[in-house]
């Protein structure tokens, strides 16, 4: 671990105290290490990175390397929130502690109270913004969560639980993606935005 995956940064991951995906999985709770999906979706069903670049565009190859490991991020982080447990995942590959914190928070949530999700969560991932040329490398990257066909189901009754009736089934989450010196791209925050739908 870097100090970089350690540090942390101030602001970083309100997940939980924003609407969002945590309202989605407060009405939720935890889940059991025992759970298994019922069937996993695959990596290009769960996320769909659109790509924000043209074909003339001179940073396709980077923008198009910088979703690569925001999408990677999500495809680990349903594998956790299927189980609600990020044994296994390969998260730290892709996002720094201070990205994953909120995320470890629901799924710890999720475990207390027997809730594990099933069904698929939406992207519309973009690159809004680059920084090649900066001292430390930076790309800002919005999406379009989509709710729609995400589902909570309780391990004790093996019922689905519906979201909560404020909770939009369609909001913008927005992450901050540095590339390191190994030249990785890691998502160093991610910011959920309940009131911006999409």
């Amino acid at each position: 671990m870097t100090d970089r995956q350690a540090r942390l940064r101030p602001g970083v991951m309100a997940l939980c105290g924003a609407v969002g995906l945590s309202l989605a999985l407060t009405g939720c709770g935890g889940g059991s290490d025992d759970a298994r999906p019922q069937t996993a979706p695959s990596a290009a069903s769960t996320v769909s990175p659109v790509a924000s670049a043209s074909p003339a565009d001179p940073d396709a190859a980077t923008k198009a390397a910088v979703l690569a490991s925001y999408t990677a991020m999500w495809v680990e982080q349903m594998k956790a929130y299927r189980k609600a447990s990020p044994d296994g995942t390969k998260l730290d590959d892709y996002a720094t502690l201070d990205a994953l914190s909120a995320f470890e928070r629901d799924l710890a949530h999720m475990k207390k109270n027997n809730t594990v999700i099933r069904g698929e969560l939406g992207h519309e991932p973009e690159v809004t913004a680059l920084a090649v040329d900066a001292k430390l490398p930076t790309a800002t990257v919005e999406d379009c969560i989509d709710l729609s066909k995400w589902q909570t189901l309780d391990t004790k009754t093996n019922k689905t639980i519906p979201l909560p009736t404020a909770q939009p089934l369609r909001y913008v989450a927005t992450a901050t993606v540095e590339r390191w010196d190994d030249n990785r791209w890691m998502v160093t925050e991610y910011e959920p935005d309940g009131s911006r739908t999409c």
